[in-house]
């Protein structure tokens, strides 16, 4: 090899460096696919992109999260890789959090995530990962932060929001609901905020001061965080009931309908353009019409919706299968072997379907036609 033993050393670290970033885009040499091509064909999908990340043998993967063009892979040591949704390139891997550590949700806003990590809030470069800054409130936080331009919204377990300036991270204020009962859950807009609550509340606030816009008051806490869509919101509760209410004007709400299940839901509804999905224990997967409030189908041993296309609905199940349910006719298609996924993504807004296995495999399908 030409050069001093100086630059051989150099040139032989970079030959290494390039080996192992290789690796990781390409994914291992000689890995086996998380579900084969063939088999996918069966259910009218194909497989868009599928990697396999290197992970330590002490270590697993525990959690996909899909947002907007990104889908952020979490192992079981708070160790993130986040990866482009088109084409499975990665952006960055780098451990967030020590692990044992508690990751609380995972926002995007600008060029920054945040989350809220143990008991503090903590900002992370969209681009690499690397922490920005992180910020405490003194007391323990209980839900995942949200945050608008000019905001940054917290709950915590004194039962009060609280407020702080996006950029300087100094307190603008605090609020309670009146019934003092604990927020579990929080969407920010620029012009209002949604608060739900273990009591059963959903609470409209003015983003920028401690002032009520409505109120609308369920029968038992919310199962999960609250759904926006639109001027629609959705949410299910230990009533046994998913509710959609929207909102009239800035200061008036109306309960558009709620659908009875067989069971206390245990999160939140998955929402698309015409269905409602909400998963109970015990019961399975039900479709309920978005516009109606109706009964579509039940499924038994559905646990989740992967994504939606066609008025075809594909559901995983707790028998690790993909099933496909036309919608329309109320009627299972055709279901896969889905022995090797562990791991998913509910992803309602397109037909991306995201899964994953344990042991590092992570792969991309979407409907062929």
């Amino acid at each position: 090899m030409p050069g001093t033993p100086r630059h051989r050393l150099a040139l032989l670290a970079f030959c290494l460096m390039v080996c192992d970033v290789a690796g990781v885009l390409g994914g291992q040499s000689g890995s086996q696919w998380l579900v084969s091509p063939e088999l996918v064909k069966q259910a009218a999908l194909k497989v868009v992109w599928h990697k396999a990340l290197p992970i330590r043998d002490v270590e697993s993967l525990e959690q996909l999260v899909v947002l907007d063009d990104r889908i952020y892979v979490f192992s079981d040591r708070n160790h993130v890789v986040s990866l482009d949704r088109e084409d499975g390139k990665v952006i960055f891997g780098r451990s967030i959090a020590p692990a044992g550590f508690e990751v609380m949700g995972l926002g995007h806003y600008g060029n920054e995530l945040f989350s809220v990590i143990g008991d503090e809030l903590v900002e992370l470069s969209a681009e690499f990962g690397r922490r920005r800054g992180t910020k405490s409130i003194g007391v323990g936080i209980i839900c995942p932060a949200a945050r608008n331009s000019s905001y940054y919204y917290l709950s915590a377990v004194d039962n009060r929001l609280h407020t702080l300036h996006a950029e300087s991270k100094v307190r603008a204020f605090q609020v309670a609901a009146e019934n003092e009962s604990r927020i579990t859950s929080i969407i920010a807009d620029e012009t209002f905020i949604i608060l739900g609550t273990d009591a059963g509340n959903v609470i409209s606030l003015a983003a920028g001061e401690p002032r009520r816009l409505w109120q609308f008051d369920a029968a038992g806490p919310l199962a999960g965080p609250i759904v926006r869509d639109g001027e629609s919101f959705f949410f299910a509760c230990d009533d046994t009931n998913v509710y959609r209410i929207d909102m009239v004007n800035p200061v008036t709400v109306g309960l558009i309908w709620k659908y009875q299940t067989q069971g206390v839901p245990d999160r939140a509804p998955r929402v698309t353009e015409k269905v409602v999905y909400q998963y109970v224990p015990g019961r399975g997967l039900t479709a309920i019409d978005r516009q109606s409030g109706r009964f579509v189908w039940s499924l038994s041993e559905g646990v989740d919706l992967l994504t939606e296309a066609a008025d075809k609905a594909y559901v995983i199940t707790n028998v690790r299968t993909l099933v496909v349910m036309d919608n329309s006719r109320a009627k299972k298609l055709y279901w896969v072997n889905f022995s090797g996924v562990s791991l998913h993504a509910a992803n309602p807004p397109d037909s991306k379907i995201y899964i994953a296995g344990k042991r590092g495999r992570v792969a991309c399908l979407e409907p062929a036609g």
